[in-house]
C-alpha cells in the first residue's frame, strides 16, 4: 500500500509549516486540539471558530486570510486542513473542483469519494492528520496522558474497535510506524492495557461532565442552534456568553494538562466577534444532486452518510 509523499504535500502546502497564522476553528474538541497544537509550535493565533453555519471572527481580521482548522473551505484561494468526505465520484470531478486546491483534506489525498470507498474513509481526527504532518519537522513528544485526549476527539476510540482494519489501513498510509512520526506514539508505542485505558477515558469523560456543569458539551462551543441562529453569543455586543467562555477555556486548560501543548491565552481571541451568519443546507447524495449543489458554489461541503450531504451557502459572498 503506497504512503503518503510528506515531502510533496508540503511542497504543495508550505502553509501548514509556516509561524504565526491567523487561524479560524470548528468549535469542538477537534478543533479545539487543532488550535492548542498549532498555537504552541508554530505561535498560530485563533481568530475565531465557523460551525458551518455560524462564522464568529475578530474584526477587522479578514478570513481568506486565516486558516480553517478541522473543515475543509471550498475556495482556491483560502487555505484549510479537514477529514470530511467531500468528493462524490471521482471518475465524474466537477468543473469547479480545483476550488478545493488549496484544502489539505485527507480523504482528498488518498483520491478516495462517496461512490466507491465511502466504507473506507478517514477515521480519524483532523489533530492526527496534523500531528503526522509536524511531525516530519518537528520532535513532537505524545505524553501518556494526551492518549485518552487524542483517542476520544470525534470517537477515533470506536472506530478503532468498530473499523480494525480500516483505522491500520489508515495508518499504515500515514506512516503511523514510522519513528518521527508522532502517530506511532499514539496508536503503536504500547502506553496503557486496555483496562488502563478504560480507566483513563472514564476519567476523561468525568472531567468533561465536570466541565459541563453535569451536562452534555463540555467538550465543544456552541455558537448556533439546530435553526442556524447564534447561540450563547449577545448578537448586538458580539460578546461570547461569560459561561460558555470560562467552558470552553476549562477545556483548553484541561487539553493543555494532558497534551503538554501550552494554552497560551493571548494567543487565543475571545470577542468581541463580528458574527456572519450563512444559509446552512441538507440533500441526500447523487450524482445529479452533488454536480447541482457544486454549482451553486457552496463554501463548505461534507457527505456524512448514506442519506446527507451537509452543505453551507454563502449568499452574501463574504469569503468570495
Amino acid at each position: 500500500m503506497p504512503e503518503i509523499d510528506y515531502e510533496a504535500l508540503l511542497v504543495k502546502y508550505p502553509w501548514i509549516i509556516e509561524r504565526d497564522k491567523d487561524c479560524i476553528l470548528s468549535p469542538d474538541s477537534d478543533g479545539l486540539l487543532c488550535g492548542l497544537l498549532m498555537s504552541h509550535y508554530l505561535g498560530w493565533k485563533i481568530r475565531g471558530f465557523y460551525d458551518g453555519k455560524i462564522l464568529i471572527l475578530k474584526d477587522r481580521i479578514d478570513p481568506k486570510n486565516c486558516v480553517f482548522l478541522d473543515i475543509e473551505i471550498f475556495r482556491s484561494n483560502i487555505k484549510s486542513v479537514g477529514q470530511h468526505m467531500v468528493l462524490y465520484d471521482k471518475a465524474n470531478l466537477p468543473p469547479n473542483w480545483n476550488n478545493f486546491d488549496n484544502c489539505i483534506a485527507a480523504n482528498n489525498l488518498r483520491n478516495y469519494d462517496f461512490k466507491n470507498n465511502f466504507k473506507l474513509k478517514y477515521p480519524l481526527g483532523t489533530i492526527h492528520l496534523l500531528l503526522a504532518i509536524l511531525g516530519q519537522n518537528k520532535n513532537i513528544p505524545i505524553l501518556k496522558h494526551a492518549i485518552s485526549a487524542l483517542l476520544y476527539t470525534d470517537g477515533v476510540f470506536k472506530n478503532q474497535f468498530n473499523y480494525p482494519e480500516n483505522c491500520l489501513s489508515w495508518l499504515e498510509f500515514l506512516g503511523a510506524d514510522k519513528d518521527n512520526n508522532p502517530l506511532k506514539k499514539v496508536f503503536k508505542d504500547p502506553h496503557y492495557s486496555t483496562h488502563e485505558l478504560m480507566v483513563e477515558l472514564q476519567d476523561f469523560f468525568s472531567k468533561i461532565n465536570i466541565i459541563g456543569g453535569g451536562k452534555r458539551g463540555g467538550d465543544k462551543m456552541k455558537i448556533s442552534d439546530s435553526k442556524g441562529n447564534v447561540k450563547n453569543i449577545n448578537p448586538s455586543t458580539g460578546q461570547l456568553e461569560d459561561k460558555t467562555k470560562s467552558q470552553a477555556k476549562a477545556f483548553l486548560e484541561m487539553l493543555a494538562g494532558k497534551t503538554g501543548w501550552a494554552f497560551t491565552p493571548v494567543h487565543w481571541f475571545w470577542g468581541p466577534y463580528k458574527i456572519t451568519k450563512f444559509k446552512k443546507g441538507s440533500i441526500k447524495p447523487g450524482k445529479a444532486r452533488y454536480n447541482t449543489l457544486l454549482t451553486q458554489n457552496p463554501l463548505s461541503l461534507a457527505i456524512i452518510s448514506g442519506l446527507s450531504i451537509e452543505y453551507t451557502l454563502d449568499e452574501n459572498g463574504v469569503l468570495d
